[in-house]
């Protein structure tokens, strides 16, 4: 196919064979495949120059049903009270506030106004990027809490986790509930395969920021979602395999002024794919 790029070629060939499957599979006594879901979310980050509202708006008009606040959506400064008030309201539009992060964590206090942030909104996780020194203090707060935290990764020239092996080597031998949050671009752009690192990190991959990007070098950009190089239909296949039970959460930090149509083209890709592999997309 002249001119179709790798990932959407795997995609072309991968939903053809979903239409035809079932076709072929009539009065033989075949069922559908499906095996499982793949649950979607949205990286508030995504919408950064607009209002909270708006963020919400958009992530529902998107189909989605989970969405992790960045700060802007919800400053880590908020009263216990208001937190609250507002994640009632998020839940109110049939959103879950799963999450939020990215959060920097540099000193002591900012791992406790973290993790009292999280359990005043009722999160499950904290995306996170905690110091190393400081991951005896998260490690306690972990346990203390029951909230989950996934380090995430930033790629090329980061000097704390380039790389979801680098956030391996500091908590793979910590408590069950400190593990990865794979930022699929950033992992690519430093050379490596999302879904190898997807296979190593296993039962620690507790978090997805899903995205495509121009280039698999430290120059790669985010581009929408099936025009860039990453084989987003092998990395959801490998997925499917270690059955993953995290969010797929979209980070779509290109068009910042007006992300929505991209964001959008993203989504279904991510879709339609899912539906040729037999996934269910909630």
């Amino acid at each position: 196919m002249p001119g179709i790029s790798p990932n959407r070629r795997h995609f072309l060939v991968a939903a053809g064979a979903a239409v035809v499957a079932p076709v072929l599979g009539r009065g033989q006594g075949q069922s559908p495949t499906g095996a499982g879901d793949l649950p979607l979310g949205m990286a508030s980050y995504t919408f950064r120059k607009f209002s909270r509202e708006q963020a919400l708006a958009m992530t529902s008009r998107l189909g989605l049903k989970r969405i992790a606040f960045k700060s802007m959506h919800l400053p880590l400064e908020t009263g216990e009270e208001e937190i609250k008030a507002v994640a009632a309201k998020v839940r109110e539009q049939g959103l879950e506030l799963y999450g939020c992060g990215v959060v920097y964590m540099k000193s002591e206090a900012e791992v406790r106004q973290a993790f009292d942030y999280a359990r005043a909104a009722g999160m499950k996780i904290i995306i996170g990027v905690p110091n190393h020194e400081l991951l005896d203090l998260v490690e306690a707060k972990v346990k203390e809490y029951d909230i989950r935290l996934a380090v995430h990764n930033h790629g090329p020239g980061d000097k704390l986790y380039p790389t979801p092996e680098s956030v391996l080597e500091k908590v793979g031998h910590r408590d069950r509930r400190l593990g990865l949050c794979m930022d699929v671009g950033h992992t690519q752009r430093s050379g490596i395969d999302p879904s190898q690192a997807a296979r190593k990190a296993a039962e620690r991959l507790f978090d997805v920021h899903i995205k495509d990007v121009s280039k698999p070098t430290a120059e790669g950009t985010t581009v929408e979602i099936g025009r860039g190089m990453i084989d987003i239909p092998g990395l959801l296949r490998t997925l499917k395999k270690i059955k993953y039970s995290g969010t797929l959460a979209l980070e779509y930090e290109k068009d910042e002024d007006d992300p929505l149509a991209g964001a959008a083209e993203s989504i279904g890709y991510l879709r339609g794919t899912l539906a040729a592999l037999g996934l269910k997309a909630t």
